[in-house]
């Protein structure tokens, strides 16, 4: 009887995105009866180094530090006769056990969404220690800086609009594939009836009541809580009356949430919760959606087709997540909390704004990222 093909998804988990993406991977590829493994390639470094890493980037993060690292990169990749840079070699430190994973359960190719995991592989090529077919899978809406680095068999990037800045880049035309990010697609372009939805949540958070008439906004801070949700808050509580709700999602950022719940325990009209997998549901209920423009957040707006509004980023990656995002039309974008509070009332307001907004989402979205990333790998298994 003839083996499945295995696939081995290398992700990081340096903010939620990259796991996300690599779950949704994972389901699409078992769909199609391969077996599939999901590894942090961090931790192949050795016990509690993917947890440093994983902290160090949630300290840049939290304090805006991440632009600067990124900016380096940047500058770095476009330097000429440059040795590999430090990117490169650090993640070379966990190559022998890399190799050891790959050789010792006989996986055919290796699919990864970061780029840490992506160098790794590369070495591993270059020294031709490795005969099987590798990918790299974006999960944001730009061509990574030091990707010149990585000499894998495939990319799967975000959006065509992309493909030029790939190649400048250093990635060859023919090894390029923009299929869209991978989002479990499917659980977006569901929907729930909004009155449902509202029913559903009205009885969760324990509202006795949902108003007919009243608009309904969602905060999300990504898995780490951040946006300046504080601001934005008071903007938009200010904005709003007591037919109105505001459900904000503080991600794993506890601190956020007491501060929140705070402020604005008292009133009927505000709700705020941690970590949840209830976010399409969410997203049906909602006339806004405002979201710190992380890729993976973005694109699963841009699949459930909703009014979205773009708050502060996580400078380096998200700023340029959202400058594309709002240059197509398919978002609104601000860091002031006030100017984003005055683009939700333009959305529930204009209706020509508000589907002006939905068109170009869905002209720019493709429903079947996962699909198109394993198809692109079963060809070349094939």
């Amino acid at each position: 009887m003839e083996t499945a093909p295995k696939i081995l998804i290398l992700s990081c988990s340096t903010g939620e995105g990259h796991n996300t993406c690599a779950k949704a991977l994972k389901s699409a590829f078992e769909a199609e009866g391969y077996i599939c493994d999901l590894v942090d390639a961090l931790s192949l470094a050795g016990e509690g180094y993917s947890k440093i890493i994983s902290q160090s980037y949630d300290f840049l993060a939290k304090n805006d530090l991440v632009g600067a690292p990124y900016e380096i990169a940047e500058w770095y990749s476009e330097l000429k006769h440059k040795p590999l840079s430090p990117v490169y070699q650090i993640n070379k430190i966990y190559n022998r056990k890399l190799f050891r994973l790959i050789k010792d359960n006989g996986y055919t190719a290796v699919v990864c969404t970061h780029l840490f995991p992506a160098f790794a592989l590369t070495f591993l090529m270059d020294k031709s220690a490795l005969d099987i077919s590798t990918f790299f899978v974006a999960t944001d809406y730009l061509c990574y800086p030091l990707i010149c680095e990585t000499r894998l068999d495939g990319y799967m990037i975000a959006h065509q609009d992309l493909v030029a800045d790939y190649v400048q880049g250093g990635v060859p035309m023919e090894k390029i594939h923009p299929t869209g990010i991978p989002c479990n697609e499917n659980e977006f372009l569901g929907r729930t009836p909004v009155d449902q939805a509202r029913r559903m949540l009205a009885e969760l958070f324990g509202w006795q009541s949902v108003p007919t008439s009243g608009r309904w906004f969602l905060i999300m801070g990504g898995s780490m809580g951040f946006g300046n949700m504080d601001n934005l808050m008071t903007e938009l509580f200010n904005e709003c009356s007591k037919e109105d709700r505001i459900i904000c999602v503080c991600g794993r950022n506890l601190r956020q949430k007491m501060h929140i719940e705070e402020q604005y325990g008292h009133s009927e009209i505000v709700r705020t919760i941690g970590y949840t997998d209830q976010v399409p549901l969410l997203m049906d209920a909602c006339d806004v959606l405002f979201t710190k423009p992380g890729g993976l957040t973005s694109t699963e707006a841009l699949i459930k087709n909703i009014p979205l509004i773009h708050t502060a980023p996580i400078r380096g990656v998200e700023d340029k997540n959202a400058h594309f995002f709002s240059k197509r039309g398919m978002s609104f974008w601000s860091p002031d909390p006030k100017r984003q509070a005055e683009y939700a009332m333009v959305l529930c307001e204009n209706s020509r704004a508000r589907e002006a907004m939905l068109e170009a989402q869905r002209r720019n979205r493709n429903v079947d990222s996962s699909q198109d990333v394993v198809d692109i790998v079963k060809s070349a298994l094939q």
